[in-house]
């Protein structure tokens, strides 16, 4: 049974931010001038009263416009992936479904995926449809932790506030041939599970009540450790797909990954011996853009011409700090 990927739609909230913004507030940091904190030009913020849902349903619009409603509505499997969270006690699917006007068999949030959340969403719509579990499926992503947790006022200052982005999508997944997912790998590195932490002044729990506020435990070390795992597993899972569909990486049309700087990007289309012009590249338009990055990559490629039905597009990308990492190959069929 063939799956396919039909077509995905993305939402960008508000209007772009400049670097400007963040260099009003920018102190002294010790890791200011390091390669993994150089910031995008722009970048888009969630809206103050503006929840995970509310993103999701906007990002919908131009599925429903192409596909129709009813389309929407059969939905049989929703998989979601919320960064933030807007209620930290269980995942926005159900929500997400009622929104929509969805009564899928399935709903599924995921979180381990992390910034390769669309990979693993693809992966597991695959194996439910593949298995009988209905004909369509939506996955859902959602970034909100740039206008959230890293515009808090004592977070902005520090160099890794200026890096994200906001940012929604969908894709939209079938029983069909029109686009059809070649082949998916995803790993689990568990023993760097625990590398990515909360740090908050004085030292609590991140659910405990405190003067300061929590943001990414970055150190030196930590980010060299980072920095080689990412360049290590985004062209391994992307080679064992290029390997088991018989495409060198040289020879795909396009590759689309996470964005979490201008190092890694440059650094994975040159593992995969790719042009530029061959990788899509919208950080500094967006910033990092974690789960949402590959689905809004992807919908910008489609948008300005880049795709063309028969092209075969290498989706990859690594979360955190190296614990998961996923590859996956679609031929795709055009809208």
């Amino acid at each position: 049974m063939t799956v396919s990927l039909l077509d995905v739609s993305t939402y960008l909230p508000g209007d772009p931010i400049g670097a400007s913004y963040y260099a009003q507030f920018a102190e002294s940091d010790a890791l200011r001038d390091n390669v993994m904190f150089r910031a995008p030009r722009f970048r888009h913020h969630v809206g103050p009263d503006e929840t995970a849902v509310d993103m999701v349903e906007r990002a919908t619009a131009g599925l429903v416009q192409r596909h129709g409603a009813d389309v929407i509505a059969g939905v049989d499997v929703l998989i979601t992936h919320t960064q933030l969270p807007d209620m930290p006690f269980y995942g926005g699917g159900g929500a997400m479904a009622h929104r929509l006007g969805m009564k899928p068999n399935w709903v599924l949030d995921l979180h381990n995926g992390g910034c390769a959340a669309f990979v693993l969403g693809m992966q597991v719509a695959r194996q439910l449809l593949a298995s009988g579990a209905g004909q369509t499926a939506l996955i859902a992503v959602a970034q909100n932790a740039a206008g959230q947790v890293f515009d808090q006022p004592r977070v902005r200052r520090k160099a890794q506030a200026a890096v994200p982005g906001d940012g929604a999508a969908v894709g939209l997944v079938a029983v069909s041939e029109r686009s059809p997912i070649l082949d998916i790998e995803c790993r689990t590195y568990g023993e760097f599970a625990g590398d990515m932490t909360i740090a908050v002044g004085p030292p609590r729990k991140w659910w405990q009540a405190g003067p300061g506020e929590g943001y990414i435990g970055f150190t030196e070390s930590k980010i060299t450790k980072v920095l080689a795992r990412g360049n290590r597993q985004v062209p391994e899972v992307s080679y064992a797909v290029c390997d088991r569909i018989g495409v060198k990486p040289k020879d795909l049309d396009l590759l689309v990954t996470n964005q979490p700087n201008r190092v890694f990007l440059r650094n994975w289309r040159e593992a995969l011996e790719l042009p530029k012009e061959r990788h899509v590249d919208t950080f500094d338009e967006c910033g990092n853009l974690f789960a949402a990055g590959i689905p809004i990559n992807f919908d910008h490629a489609i948008a300005e011409g880049r795709l063309h039905a028969g092209d075969v597009v290498m989706m990859a990308a690594f979360a955190h700090a190296g614990d998961f990492a996923g590859a996956a190959a679609v031929r795709w069929g055009g809208r």
